[in-house]
């Protein structure tokens, strides 16, 4: 299924502003959303991975040192579970650390060190 991964191919990270190439993803991250497929059984949508440093200022709302400059996270949809399930497990399983953002129609997951939590509905 994935070249990565058993569930995910390299593609679905690369920047979408479609010119810079920027498709890595950290392997934490990785694990995280194999880890996520495997809870909820349903494919992970990528709906944003990574940003090159333009496109990342281009988009609204985005932080000047996101995380998705990194490869270190994603904006995940679940087929057929609530974005507020999604954030709801991934708190839990991580209480102490990484970045957990809620939004309407997807969550948003990065692998930093430290606990952030946000609600941007």
């Amino acid at each position: 299924m994935g070249d990565i991964s058993a569930h995910f191919r390299r593609q679905e990270f690369a920047c979408r502003c479609g010119k810079c190439g920027f498709a890595a993803v950290d392997a934490e991250l990785l694990a995280v959303l194999e880890d996520v497929h495997e809870h909820f059984d349903a494919p992970v949508s990528i709906t944003s991975g990574n940003r090159c440093e333009r496109h990342n200022a281009e988009t609204p709302g985005a932080a000047p040192d996101s995380e998705h400059t990194k490869a270190m996270a994603a904006d995940i949809k679940v087929h057929a579970v609530h974005p507020d399930r999604v954030a709801d497990y991934l708190e839990a399983k991580y209480p102490d650390k990484y970045g957990v953002g809620r939004y309407v129609g997807r969550t948003h997951i990065d692998v930093r060190p430290a606990k952030a939590r946000w609600d941007n509905r």
